[in-house]
């Protein structure tokens, strides 16, 4: 545990104005509208493939990431967040497959029949922040288990794609590969380590580090320099065994039927070491180099690597950072509008005004007002301000006739409406544009 700072350090740190984290974002009204509506749409697709959700915690023990991402990826060599509580070793995740399976695990969740989860949440990798990648990012991602058939790979690969277009990314492309399994891989690692030997003079420092821990990894390089050096490696399409040969063809072959068209790219590997088989991204050219808005592929074998029963796994996971990006949502969406903004004038009316708020409210109506005892022209200038559709003005002659004064605060229009609650709801909700809770 870090040691606290000095009382001279403390008298250092008055009055300096704190921000947050680097690589660490404040996602802020304006932004918030266009997630909320992404993740309301992330809500209505995965009920119609059957998914429910889940939601793991942020912090597991290390012993998960390292068992199933990977001692020798970079994410748990070089990227997670770890420190000691007490005497265990515990991370933030830095991806939530591994959660969603400890999870399964752990509930027996198979034995619910709850075998095609999603989720929505965040996960945290120590990485060099960029535009596009944050130390603290979002992901919203499925798993399936207990799905064999190359149907299932294919019905995965269907709803990312539905996704991403459903999230506004207008030009993106499928690229899909087979990793081969426990069968077949050795062989091909084995080649490919070979050739990779050979070139090693003309790969980055980060690739020959790679290279002999898992050379797969080196295929994934983005260096300029270590391009032309992976032209003509060994690919692993052409080390497949038999089975893993069918399970790939008829994955292309069922997206086919349903004019889904992949792109077959010999060089696409995964960052996590449990794939197998069918791995597959999608990019979008809107991100440049680093292009993938989404990942993921077949694990089976990683559920009982951490301890539960056998059964095969796939899965994917889309970054809504990235997702958001490509989709051109750097500007911010209007926030739904309050129907009204309360005006009150005179001490009665006053009184009168947190009752009628409440009153409002629980007809369905979004409603501010003034409680810092403004007067009129004050009142008037934050009604403005505050984006609401109407002022409602209250005041000792409204009371009196029960008539309030109704101000559209677009047209500038002044007219006269009921002062029950209930009248004046059901007369601003019959004017709502979108029928629903604002614009």
């Amino acid at each position: 545990m870090a040691r606290p700072p000095d009382p001279g350090g403390r008298r250092r740190l008055v009055g300096r104005r704190l921000q947050s984290l680097r690589g660490f974002h404040d996602i802020l009204p304006g932004q918030t509208e266009r997630w909320q509506r992404l993740e309301q749409g992330v809500h209505r697709l995965m009920h119609r493939y059957g998914f429910r959700e889940i939601r793991p915690p942020h912090l597991e023990r290390t012993e998960l990431f390292v068992r199933s991402v990977g001692e020798a990826t970079d994410i748990v060599g070089k990227e997670m967040f770890t420190f000691l509580a007490g005497d265990e070793s515990v991370s933030l995740r830095p991806e939530i497959t591994a959660s969603v399976c400890r999870a399964f695990i752990e509930h027996g969740l198979d034995r619910r029949g709850l075998t095609r989860l999603y989720y929505l949440g965040p996960a945290f990798r120590r990485e060099r922040p960029q535009k596009g990648r944050l130390r603290q990012f979002h992901q919203v991602g499925i798993e399936v288990f207990g799905e064999p058939a190359p149907e299932a790979d294919a019905e995965a690969i269907v709803l990312a794609t539905e996704f991403v277009r459903q999230a506004g990314v207008g030009e993106f492309r499928l690229h899909v590969n087979s990793l081969g399994d426990r069968d077949c891989r050795p062989r091909y690692r084995a080649a490919l380590l070979e050739a990779l030997e050979a070139r090693a003079p003309a790969l980055c420092r980060d690739c020959r580090d790679r290279m002999n821990r898992n050379p797969l990894r080196v295929l994934d390089c983005k260096n300029e320099s270590c391009q032309a050096a992976l032209d003509g490696l060994p690919r692993a399409l052409d080390h497949l065994c038999e089975p893993c040969r069918r399970h790939f063809e008829a994955v292309v072959d069922a997206l086919g039927q349903v004019g889904v068209e992949p792109l077959v790219d010999p060089r696409l590997v995964r960052g996590l070491d449990y794939y197998v088989r069918t791995a597959f991204e999608i990019r979008s050219a809107a991100l440049g180099a680093q292009n993938a808005v989404l990942g993921g592929g077949r694990y089976d074998g990683l559920v009982a690597a951490l301890g539960g029963p056998d059964v095969p796994g796939l899965g994917w996971a889309a970054g809504i950072e990235r997702l958001l990006l490509a989709a051109g949502a750097d500007s911010e969406e209007a926030a739904r509008r309050p129907d009204v903004y309360l005006v009150t004038l005179g001490e009665e009316a006053r009184r009168r005004a947190f009752r009628y708020v409440q009153s409002l409210r629980a007809r369905g109506l979004a409603v501010l007002w003034d409680t810092s005892g403004h007067g009129l022209g004050g009142q008037m200038k934050r009604a403005g301000r505050s984006g609401a559709r109407y002022a409602v003005l209250i005041g000792e002659e409204e009371l009196a006739r029960e008539r309030v004064t109704l101000k559209d605060l677009d047209s500038g229009e002044q007219t006269e409406a009921p002062l029950e609650p209930a009248a004046l709801a059901a007369k601003l909700l019959g004017t709502r544009k979108d029928g629903g809770d604002g614009e």
